[in-house]
């Protein structure tokens, strides 16, 4: 059509005929080759190469240079054919697809995106279209989160992108392989009103309804799949109805274009590039026809060009690059590149169909908008998933509850304190070590006290302060458990020092000097408060932040919601949390074995050794239960904070009510209140009835047996001794066999003799007799008189 119209034409080249020699290189670089250089060495001379494809036009622009050849293209649209170094004399009518991305960018400004993603084929034209937009988009402040791409299998990039939560993704690929990324898409679900889809414009209407073998999808499913997707596409027709420069309007030449074709132009291969073609040969008729009157100002003519002569090709190049003229497709204009200047045109699938929704000039940076675009969820979807950053807070209801008990325990530890105090001077009170039992209180008021910090979070304080709630948890609750659990740990540890050494040491042991008890509770203290000073110096604790996954609320769907917890921490927490834990844990198990060592213990010094006892029993196994489960808890803040806090509550009611209700009930009931002698007369008129005060006389009474067994069993041996060796004596002056008198047997050691006996032996005394008969020196009561004992060892 266009070298008819051109040739009739009497004003364009009217001493020349343009007449075209064609092959099918079927976009096959190979087979291009073989018929360039057909061309080149066949006659006639060929004064311009015209390529349709991207790949057939890169070997051949590359490869023109070389027989000073101009190539005007119609079809290509790989922006690497707009690099001038490597293709000095490559023109076309058919825009750069880099031309898309203008109008892209213009389009995500917009709609208010700044985060993309791509997913694009593994080709020279859709690489340098991407690194193009690669480029503008950073320079407008957009950026490309992800960016996939497949060379013939796209199910593992969209599942990379439904990974990421990519929403607004632009799609560079073939139409055949279109089908095959839209049918992952739909097994993905990666559709809907949370996703834009943007794709090439160059497609054919019903791409989507082509029935395909190399996938399995219906026509229904892609139709889902595809709707709602926007397509920038090239202005390859004049939308405005004005006359071109072959005296047609647009619309004028798609009918002439109809009529020639005689069938549907969906169904024909290349129908939306015509008017690109037929703008083509107008723009190397105009450059022909200029070169012409050039040449003849230098006495040249057209038909003196050849593959050597440079000159003429030279004069074509700046006749092409100065092209300026209304065509069926639009203004024809070239860059410097040699790429056309076109408008954009916007399209939007909507029910199936695409819908102009506007036009982009990106000469001008003019966006000409229908507002007839459509969304499936009634507004352009969020370019990326808010993320709302929630902090978990520990529940106040359970703080509340927490809090109150704790403060009825400080009142609790107050009182009995007070109580402690104001009774130092009776004797119970003072056999109790009530300094230590003072001690033991203030430990339970600190202890107690750290409840209200472990409960403080981002609700209450701001995280400037967090820091300072971190320390007060830290010291409390370290310098609570060192002053309640050291005091008790001192007294059992100095009863089962003192009280359970063995029988020959009991003679030297000395009394209970309080200033040592006071002396190991500051040791202990003191350790705590060094290890606590280094850490804070060395390591502070300091606020951290702890993130959970994120959840997705039911009602907006492009929010979700980051769940955060707030914790004390510090660089080498796990380091310093061993060292206290270890410490800990070796006193809390030694106070158990302590306490079990000396559960029969009884002494004056220390009267409440056994409540002691028990109250070790009692926080050990708190301690060491839950400690381990805080850890594991840690993220769980309500379960944490209750297990810790009501451990520490536990613990201390416990103490103070073992400890201290005791004496109360002891001084209540008896009225107990008056001064030590009156309470040394009381507690001597009621020894029978207190089991402390049996005890110790019991205990009392047994070493005084003892001592008098081990007199008895010295005495028996020195008798023993005294008789073998009179005896002995007797034999030496009479020998005679043994008998036995008075009733009681004797052993072969001993004789009775008939004469005369020495004065100092006695056999008359039958006490006597039946020590010496028993060998395993025990007394015959039934046959011995027990009245003579004491008369004997006076």
């Amino acid at each position: 059509m266009a070298l008819e119209d051109v040739n009739r034409r009497r004003d364009i080249l009217p001493d020349h005929e343009l007449r075209l020699i064609h092959h099918d290189s079927k976009c096959d670089p190979g087979q291009a080759t073989k018929y360039l250089y057909e061309l080149l060495y066949n006659d006639p001379i060929k004064i311009i190469l015209m390529p349709g494809c991207s790949s057939v036009s890169t070997l051949v622009a590359e490869a023109a240079r070389m027989w000073n050849l101009i190539v005007l293209s119609y079809g290509s649209s790989s922006p690497a054919l707009s690099n001038r170094q490597r293709f000095p004399t490559f023109f076309r009518t058919h825009p750069s697809a880099t031309l898309h991305n203008p109008t892209r960018v213009q389009l995500f400004k917009k709609w208010g995106w700044t985060k993309i993603a791509t997913i694009q084929q593994t080709t020279e034209v859709f690489t340098s279209t991407l690194d193009d937009l690669d480029q503008r988009v950073k320079e407008a402040g957009i950026e490309i989160t992800f960016r996939q791409s497949f060379f013939s299998d796209p199910a593992a990039p969209v599942r990379s992108l439904k990974r990421q939560d990519a929403r607004i993704i632009v799609g560079l690929f073939y139409e055949t392989e279109a089908r095959k990324v839209f049918c992952e898409v739909y097994k993905e679900k990666l559709y809907g009103k949370r996703y834009v889809w943007f794709l090439i414009g160059w497609y054919a209407d019903n791409w989507f309804r082509i029935k395909d073998p190399a996938i399995n999808c219906t026509e229904a499913e892609m139709a889902e799949a595809v709707e709602g997707h926007v397509t920038t596409e090239i202005v390859m027709l004049n939308p405005e109805n004005t006359r071109s420069i072959s005296n047609m309007t647009s619309q004028e030449f798609i009918e002439k274009l109809q009529k020639r074709l005689g069938k549907n132009p969906e169904e024909t291969g290349g129908f939306q590039e015509a008017p690109l073609a037929y703008d083509a040969i107008w723009a190397l008729a105009l450059a022909l026809n200029k070169t012409s009157a050039e040449l003849v100002k230098k006495g040249l003519r057209l038909e003196d060009f050849n593959y050597n002569n440079k000159n003429i090709t030279d004069e074509i190049y700046r006749a092409l690059n100065s092209s300026a003229f209304e065509g069926v497709s639009g203004h024809v204009v070239f860059d410097a590149s040699g790429s056309r200047m076109a408008w954009t045109l916007i399209e939007q699938l909507q029910g199936g169909v695409y819908k102009k929704i506007g036009y982009y000039d990106s000469t001008k940076d003019n966006l000409s908008w229908y507002n007839n675009d459509k969304w499936i969820g009634d507004a352009p979807p969020a370019d990326y998933t808010k993320v709302i950053t929630t902090f978990r807070f520990l529940s106040q209801k359970l703080f509340i509850s927490v809090s109150v008990l704790a403060s009825l325990g400080i009142l609790l530890a107050i009182v009995c304190l007070a109580f402690n105090i104001y009774n130092g001077h009776v004797r119970y009170i003072q056999n109790s070590q009530p300094y230590l039992n003072n001690m033991t209180a203030v430990g339970c008021t600190l202890a107690l006290a750290a409840v209200f910090p472990l409960g403080l979070d981002g609700y209450h304080i701001g995280s400037g302060l967090f820091p300072f709630v971190c320390q007060a948890r830290l010291w409390l609750l370290g310098l609570g458990f060192s002053l309640a659990y050291g005091s008790m740990f001192t007294k059992i540890w100095w009863v089962h020092t003192v009280f359970t050494k063995k029988e020959e040491k009991k003679e030297r042991r000395k009394t209970l000097e309080p200033w040592k008890l006071y002396a190991t509770v500051g040791l202990l203290v003191g350790l705590d408060v060094v290890v606590l000073a280094v850490w804070q110096i060395i390591d502070p604790l300091h606020r951290t932040i702890e993130e959970f996954t994120k959840e997705e609320p039911k009602t907006d769907i492009d929010v979700s919601i980051l769940p955060q917890l707030e914790h004390c921490s510090s660089t080498k927490m796990n380091t310093w949390l061993g060292i206290f834990y270890g410490f800990k844990g070796l006193l809390l198990l030694l106070g158990i074995f302590l306490a079990y060592e000396t559960k029969s213990v009884s002494t004056e010094k220390i009267n409440d050794h056994r409540a002691v006892g028990m109250a070790i029993y009692n926080v050990a196994v708190l301690c060491l239960i839950t400690a381990p489960v805080t850890m594991i808890l840690n993220s769980q803040q309500d379960a944490a904070f209750a297990f810790t806090s009501l451990a520490i509550v536990f613990s201390s009611y416990i103490t103070l009510v073992v400890l201290f209700v005791p004496k109360m009930r002891r001084l209540i009931t008896r009225g107990e209140w008056q001064s030590e002698q009156q309470d040394t007369m009381k507690t001597g008129s009621s020894t029978n009835n207190n089991e402390e005060e049996k005890s110790r006389l019991l205990e009392k009474e047994n070493r005084e047996l003892e001592k008098i067994i081990a007199e008895k069993e010295e005495r028996v041996s020195e008798l023993r001794q005294q008789l073998q060796d009179r005896q002995q004596l007797r034999s030496r002056r009479r020998p005679s066999n043994p008998s036995s008198r008075d009733g009681c047997a004797t052993d072969n050691h001993f004789t009775n003799a008939a004469g005369p006996v020495p004065t100092l032996y006695q056999p008359s005394l039958p006490l006597v007799r039946c020590l010496v008969s028993e060998q395993t020196d025990k007394l015959g009561r039934s046959n011995c008189d027990g009245s003579r004992v004491h008369l004997l060892y006076k």
